[in-house]
């Protein structure tokens, strides 16, 4: 069993109801156990800021899978929650993103773990650090150092529970 940390995020639609269901699919799946939950953080968009706010919420799960098989099960979920790829960082029901998976450093087009975009992401690091306070990146990097080096960047506040 492997470890992983999976970001979710939503902007459109009923979006905790999307969050709860996601965390709900991913929790209902073959060999996959929640193993725990964080919060749920309301944060602006980034990339395209155009758009609706986002909530979002880190889940750690074991699994059995190898990061191509959860990778196919995130993305499945996000299909049977309406996830339409169409614009670049536009808005979403449901976005799911493997953060981290185990000690894995993947550089493949397809899956690069960690996430690539991980260290710059307030919305991300808090709960993922609420889920984990002692997680690290494969390189050893404490993630609540990242989270020191962002400062006072990025608007985060936490709304609720998943």
């Amino acid at each position: 069993m492997s470890r992983a940390y999976i970001g979710l995020g939503s902007n459109a639609g009923e979006r905790l109801d999307n969050l709860k269901s996601g965390a709900a699919a991913l929790a209902a799946a073959d060999d996959v156990v929640v193993v725990g939950k964080s919060g749920v953080y309301d944060s602006e968009p980034v990339g395209m800021t155009d758009q609706p706010d986002f909530l979002n919420a880190v889940v750690a799960v074991e699994t059995a899978l190898d990061p191509y098989q959860l990778l196919s099960l995130v993305h499945k979920i996000e299909l049977d929650h309406g996830r339409q790829r169409i614009t670049r960082w536009g808005p979403r029901t449901l976005d799911l993103d493997i953060l981290l998976f185990g000690n894995l450093e993947q550089d493949d087009p397809k899956l690069l773990i960690p996430h690539p975009r991980l260290k710059e992401r307030r919305f991300v690091l808090e709960p993922l650090l609420e889920v984990d306070p002692h997680v690290r990146l494969p390189d050893g990097t404490p993630v609540n150092k990242l989270l020191d080096d962002l400062g006072d960047s990025q608007a985060v506040w936490r709304s609720g529970d998943l």
